[in-house]
């Protein structure tokens, strides 16, 4: 999944408090057991050296109301007295919190806790156009409305020529919406990288937007019985289908890039692998910003290995030492996989959560990478130089 939101938490020095608690129960007591939390918080914060500005500013962001609707949890990053990223999860942490105070920001948890889903395109399509709603893992939002026209577009049951013709009127009208619809889901899929698209509705228009898509996006339609564009139209079983169609999405790619990853990782032949694992191997890919995808066992022992680090995300070292040569000269320990995912982000690499049921053995360790190639690039554009 692309992880482009978490840039903010990148762009200053550290040392950051992270923070993951359970705030899924509601009740007569919630304003009470809120501030209960953020005492403990902040007592665990101090006793792993916290400033008192960020201890602050965390109390103040975890007793603040009111927080949105049917949120399992939050997490909560800040450094240097201010909240930087404070995002809903849709999967209650383990326990009451998880606090760490640590030279970068613990991110890890976040492949679990805040479901970074497909981020979802739905369409509520009728007869004359469309209204288009946009579904992340942090909220939905309207994404525009489609408005054909809006005449002809009901049918009569006579046999009169001019009826027929007016018949014929009205196919061309549902034709030219349904073009219309799949002309903005195309634009809205490429401004908003839509991971899947949801068409919902009568299914003869459903039918004729999706055939009126281009085949490369065709292939991320789902077509639903339920919901529809009508005020009032109850959308409970449209959700549970976005949702079915969200978890088989993300267990078909994740099924897909890993193999890839055992691909890559098993080419012979006298050229570069295309794939890392382990610890070393993959700073070293960190350096050279050659990571395409991270992909990550939370569960596995290198996740949470200890690694040397620096103020930029290519300052990533197996041993202090070796953080001299990278131009930093007061390295901080920090986590391998937190220190990978800075890098990952960094460099517009997209970051997989391997999870246990699908895969508990690849990477080995928990960690690996498909790799990009930087000088396939020059070699392409060397092959197209005049001699």
């Amino acid at each position: 999944m692309q992880l482009a939101f978490l840039t903010s938490l990148f762009d200053r020095p550290g040392p950051w408090a992270s923070v993951y608690l359970d705030t899924s129960r509601i009740d007569e007591s919630t304003r009470e057991r809120r501030e209960l939390q953020a005492k403990e918080v902040c007592r665990q914060l101090r006793a792993q050296g916290c400033d008192p500005a960020t201890e602050r500013a965390v109390h103040d962001a975890l007793t603040a109301e009111p927080r949105p609707p049917g949120e399992a949890g939050r997490a909560v990053f800040a450094a240097h007295g201010e909240v930087v990223l404070d995002p809903p999860l849709t999967v209650r942490p383990q326990g009451q919190s998880l606090v760490t105070w640590s030279a970068l920001p613990h991110l890890s948890p976040l492949l679990d806790l805040a479901a970074l889903e497909p981020v979802c395109l739905v369409a509520y399509i009728d007869r004359t156009g469309a209204d288009l709603e946009l579904r992340t893992a942090f909220g939905t939002r309207s994404a525009g409305q489609v408005e054909g026209r809006t005449w002809p577009v009901r049918k009569t049951a006579s046999a009169d020529w001019s009826e027929r013709h007016f018949q014929l009127s009205v196919e061309r009208t549902w034709e030219e919406n349904a073009a219309e619809i799949a002309e903005a889901l195309a634009r809205c899929e490429q401004e908003t990288g839509a991971d899947l698209i949801v068409l919902a509705g009568d299914p003869r228009e459903r039918r004729s937007v999706h055939e009126r898509l281009a085949p490369d996006i065709r292939g991320l339609v789902v077509e639903s019985d339920h919901g529809g564009r009508a005020a009032g139209a109850s959308r409970r079983l449209l959700d549970e289908d976005v949702e079915a169609a969200r978890q088989e999405h993300l267990r078909r790619m994740a099924e897909e890039e890993l193999d890839r990853f055992k691909a890559a990782r098993s080419t012979g032949g006298a050229r570069p692998e295309g794939a890392a694992e382990g610890v070393p191997a993959l700073i070293e890919a960190a350096r050279e910003h050659r990571i395409a995808e991270l992909l990550i066992r939370t569960e596995g022992p290198d996740a949470h290995r200890e690694v040397w680090v620096g103020a930029e995300p290519d300052q990533i070292a197996v041993r202090r030492s070796e953080t001299q040569y990278l131009g930093e000269t007061e390295p901080l320990p920090a986590r391998a996989d937190d220190a990978l995912i800075r890098s990952a982000v960094m460099t517009g690499a997209e970051v997989l959560r391997v999870r246990p049921e699908i895969e508990d053995e690849v990477p080995v360790g928990g960690l690996g990478a498909l790799l990009r190639w930087p000088y396939d690039e020059q070699e392409r554009e060397r092959a197209t130089e005049p001699a």
